[in-house]
């Protein structure tokens, strides 16, 4: 991506994990994450899922793989349109992407780091990111591992 995405930072109880967000090749998608980051919603939570050589998911408040975020000021869960590209690929391990339920376009707060490569999930869940640093601590995690912070490092250019 470009050197403008911002770098965001996860603080987890394996390390810390530092992601380039491509906000400028799925902008819809970072910026939902990047606010999220911003209202430290986030912060707390642990990784529910953990698949071997597949993926660890975090970022639902529930902790079971069923919640997302619910706005304060509608009250109602906050979903976000499939963002896919052909060059945001699910091609290596660190891989960062949202998870979503069987419909497309229900996306919201959840997210996945892939293990190794995945590409038969390509162009069906949004790639928004790919670990920098920390990869060790990425491999590392398993469920009930937890995200102590995760704050936007670096952000993105004007």
């Amino acid at each position: 991506m470009t050197t403008s995405d911002p770098i965001v930072v996860m603080d987890t109880s394996k390390g810390t994990i530092k992601v380039q967000i491509h906000l400028s090749g799925a902008p819809k998608t970072a910026e939902n994450f990047l606010d999220l980051v911003g209202r430290k919603f986030y912060d707390g939570l642990t990784f529910h899922r953990y698949e071997p050589g597949f993926c660890i998911q975090g970022g639902d408040p529930k902790g079971t793989g069923t919640g997302g975020f619910v706005d304060p000021v509608t009250k109602r869960e906050r979903t976000i349109p499939l963002e896919v590209s052909k060059t945001l690929r699910h091609d290596t391990a660190g891989v960062l992407a949202m998870a979503r339920s069987n419909d497309p376009n229900s996306a919201s707060s959840q997210f996945y780091f892939t293990l190794g490569a995945a590409t038969f999930l390509d162009m069906n869940y949004a790639v928004f990111g790919k670990v920098t640093e920390g990869l060790e601590a990425v491999m590392s995690l398993r469920a009930g591992d937890r995200m102590n912070q995760v704050y936007v490092l670096t952000p993105a250019a004007k």
